[in-house]
């Protein structure tokens, strides 16, 4: 359903304060929005990652609260980022454009870095996390496979995928919510925007170790 008396992802991401050169007009069209986040707590060592998926309309895709295993906190989110991805990926065609929302900055940076580098630009050097290498080459083929992507930061408190990340336990009842496959509505003729939505696999429930 539609996104009533909330806020959705896509007006977080167009209000988010994200640099010009990373998100020209133009990039403010998205059909999907994935807003992520990755927790870990030292005291006791668990760690969480939590996934809200969107249409332009604010239609909820799917969530997930799961928890993980993560050596610290920035690779937790990088992991929770890939398997975002890993779910919109299986559940839409390549040609759609996808919007981003984490509280992360180095994470967004690195994905704005990554997503114009696709576009052939020279970002500079990108470094992430060394504990996060599978993650972020999982994270960069994602991008590299979508028609356009683009990251926004949020703070923390807006970020609808915080709390999914840091109580996994108390929120597990949204990973049994249904699964929706919803088209994405575009100007663009069918033939230059791929086919419909397959149906979601079930395979990339789980995230990488």
């Amino acid at each position: 359903m539609a996104a009533y008396g909330r806020q959705s992802l896509r007006d977080r991401f167009d209000s988010a304060p994200t640099p010009h050169v990373a998100h020209p007009p133009r990039t403010h069209h998205r059909d999907f929005y994935v807003a992520t986040d990755g927790s870990y707590h030292l005291h006791d060592h668990r760690a969480g990652m939590g996934v809200v998926i969107e249409t332009r309309d604010g239609t909820r895709v799917a969530r997930f609260a799961l928890p993980t295993t993560a050596t610290d906190n920035n690779v937790a989110e990088y992991q929770a980022l890939h398997f975002g991805l890993d779910v919109l990926a299986a559940r839409t065609p390549p040609s759609v454009r996808v919007g981003v929302l984490t509280d992360h900055d180095s994470l967004a940076t690195n994905v704005n870095a990554a997503a114009l580098a696709s576009d052939g630009w020279r970002p500079g050097e990108i470094r992430t996390p060394a504990a996060s290498g599978n993650h972020w080459r999982g994270i960069r083929a994602r991008i590299a496979g979508f028609e356009e992507l683009r990251a926004a930061v949020i703070d923390g408190t807006e970020n609808p995928a915080h709390p999914l990340a840091n109580s996994p336990e108390e929120y597990a009842h949204v990973n049994r919510e249904p699964d929706r496959c919803v088209r994405p509505e575009t100007d663009a003729s069918p033939t230059k925007r791929g086919p419909g939505v397959p149906p979601p696999s079930r395979a990339d429930r789980h995230a990488s170790d």
